[in-house]
């Protein structure tokens, strides 16, 4: 029976104001990330500002507003007299995007060392064992939901690891880049149940010196995760 495909549910309310009331530019913005992050807007799909009204729940106004900072950020483009287009990303791209997302994420291991909690990132490897024992089972029970919040869970801890190094524009430029990465890979990786249970492996392979604060453990076997991870992207297999 085929492993089951992460799809994605109901937005969660994201981005705040100070007065507690949810920006709608802003809530049109992560509505349309996710849609990208996802797989449900494609590279090289064209689609109307309406289009995405529908797809998102959010005014026209809104996504008219938050299309701009699409468009800077190379997510989307603007075909006169059709719509936006999602940018097609080549394996030239992806070789790119990964080779950015490694010097990003391997710089940052002398700040993740040095500044995360352990308590966070004993958490983290808590998460991990627990996952791994859940998908440890025989397999029979459906654990599509259960994938889609570790992928998630692995997004958003990939992002708090690289935030550790304080830098805004850093953390900007990464979270571009992984967008862009889970557009070009959507085609050919899919979340399963084997998939994740090879993820959390290598995530535990460097979390456990993390804790530790081994840096050089910890970039070792965080390059290799990378590694595996770009070899997955280009649709080719895995190093045993």
């Amino acid at each position: 029976m085929p492993e089951p495909t992460v799809k994605p549910k109901a937005f969660p309310a994201r981005g705040q104001t100070s007065t507690g009331e949810t920006s709608l530019r802003q809530m049109a913005y992560e509505r349309i990330e996710d849609l990208l992050n996802w797989g449900k807007l494609r590279p090289g799909q064209i689609i109307s500002q309406r289009e995405l009204v529908e797809m998102t729940g959010v005014t026209l106004g809104s996504v008219r507003e938050a299309i701009p900072k699409f468009e800077a950020e190379g997510l989307l483009h603007t075909v006169p007299q059709r719509g936006l287009m999602v940018p097609s990303l080549d394996v030239v791209f992806v070789r790119e995007a990964y080779q950015m997302r490694r010097l990003i994420e391997l710089g940052a291991v002398p700040d993740m060392c040095e500044r995360l909690e352990k308590s966070l990132v004993q958490g983290w490897i808590d998460r991990h064992l627990t996952a791994r024992a859940r998908l440890g089972d025989d397999g029979s029970d459906d654990v599509t939901e259960f994938l889609r919040e570790f992928q998630l869970f692995d997004w958003d801890m990939h992002n708090q690891m690289i935030n550790a190094m304080d830098n805004k524009l850093i953390s900007n430029v990464y979270r571009v880049t992984a967008i862009k990465i889970r557009m070009a890979a959507q085609s050919r990786v899919r979340v399963t149940r084997q998939n994740a249970t090879r993820v959390i492996s290598e995530h535990l392979d460097f979390l456990m010196p993390l804790l530790r604060g081994e840096t050089d453990a910890t970039a070792q076997a965080l390059a290799r995760h990378l590694t595996q991870s770009l070899r997955l992207a280009l649709g080719e297999a895995v190093q045993s």
